[in-house]
């Protein structure tokens, strides 16, 4: 296996290895959203219960994210990644043979919670094997399988209508339990950053500790930077994307799956443009601007934003179709660039850490809003005013990306 790792193409198959892991992480945690009438009609639920079964994931999702991002730099990244896949996969197989609707709260918490402990890792394994040119493609290729995971999670409805609910949770938990056996052949950590035979152990990277890491974070002021601007963007995706059929719907007049699919499809298909052309250009532009990464992100936002403040304002649907499609790719910018973000701010000892305390505060500001904004409907508040107010948020939370101070990639 050492061979393997060793070859000049194996950062590429951790790339592709991980896709397939970041398509089960979204398709898995969002299969339960297409198969409503099902799991209501089966325990009788109302709105409020169904809905708490989303909630719930958020929660142990988004408190677990910094714990796993830890984990993954103090041990293993790899085991880490393990270690979720397997886990998740098991709920996911469980949500198939629940009997009773506290049993399927409990596979949604066991299912969050482990799904926390992935996207940190997963990111910093990537970028600790693809270095400088590659580094924002890499992580972006990795994105990608993200946003098809979600753009397919409708399957979940046929699979419903054909064989009942129960059976994609089966078919999709089954294979991601087969697919961690196959990722614990096939994933290796990144031996201490490759350091020559010759060097002294006292130079290599000390272990990792709490005290130390949270130390490290909190006194980065350009990690505060970072923070700020990563609950921002989840502040204004969640307020964006949780009303965004019902935007559609009354702004354009549209039937209830006509809006459902516009609100998810063309903000996906852009953003999946934005990591792969975002990361490549972010790779390039490296060669000559060490802020190449957090440009692009700036330059994603300061053309997308505006984009989302012409949706709330116009009346024609093509041009509604466009800005989404615009915003979605201002989005990718942003998610293919990140983590390589951090690497400069915080370097490889704390990468994972970093992300996943971002993934915690950006998740629970974000599901928060979800409330807030209806709450600003019920207050007859129009949801256009909200999205210019998210938009202007965006703006200034991205321009203040420019104080970030960035150092040698790691």
């Amino acid at each position: 296996m050492s061979k393997l790792v060793s070859k000049s193409w194996y950062p590429w198959l951790l790339v592709g290895l991980l896709w397939i892991v970041a398509f089960l992480n979204y398709l898995d945690r969002i299969l339960i959203t297409t198969m409503r009438d099902p799991i209501v009609g089966e325990f009788s639920l109302t709105d409020a219960q169904f809905g708490l079964l989303t909630a719930v994931f958020l929660w142990s999702y988004g408190i677990l994210s910094p714990f796993g991002g830890y984990l993954a730099d103090k041990y293993s990244r790899r085991n880490v990644i393990i270690f979720s896949v397997a886990v998740w996969s098991l709920a996911t197989a469980w949500t198939g043979y629940v009997s009773s609707y506290e049993e399927l709260l409990v596979a949604r918490i066991v299912m969050g919670a482990s799904e926390a402990f992935y996207i940190p890792a997963g990111l910093a394994l990537i970028t600790d094997y693809h270095r400088g040119k590659t580094r924002s493609l890499a992580t972006g290729i990795h994105f990608s399988g993200l946003y098809v995971g979600l753009a397919l999670g409708g399957v979940g409805g046929y699979i419903a209508e054909m064989w009942g609910w129960r059976y994609g949770f089966h078919l999709f938990g089954f294979f991601g339990c087969l697919y961690a056996l196959v990722l614990l052949f096939f994933l290796r950590d990144r031996r201490t950053d490759d350091l020559a035979p010759g060097i002294q152990s006292a130079q290599r990277p000390q272990p990792v500790g709490f005290t130390d890491a949270a130390k490290t974070l909190v006194g980065e002021r350009s990690y505060l930077v970072l923070l700020f601007y990563f609950v921002v963007l989840g502040i204004a995706n969640w307020l964006i994307y949780a009303w965004l059929p019902t935007f559609l719907r009354g702004q354009f007049s549209l039937g209830l799956g006509e809006a459902g699919l516009s609100a998810t499809l063309y903000p996906q298909i852009g953003s999946l443009v934005g990591v792969l052309l975002g990361g490549f250009w972010a790779d390039w532009w490296s060669k000559v601007n060490r802020k190449s990464r957090i440009l692009v992100i700036v330059i994603g936002f300061a053309v997308g934003a505006p984009f989302l403040i012409l949706m709330s304002w116009t009346s024609f649907f093509l041009m509604a179709i466009m800005a989404l499609f615009f915003f979605g790719m201002a989005r990718g910018f942003s998610d293919a660039n990140l983590m390589p973000v951090i690497r400069q701010v915080i370097g490889s000892r704390y990468a994972a850490t970093a992300y996943g305390v971002l993934n915690f505060l950006s998740t629970i500001a974000g599901g928060l809003m979800v409330y807030v904004g209806g709450a600003l409907k019920d207050a007859d508040i129009k949801l256009s005013i909200v999205y210019i107010v998210a938009a202007c948020l965006l703006l200034v939370a991205t321009w203040s990306l420019m104080f970030v101070r960035v150092k040698q990639e790691s």
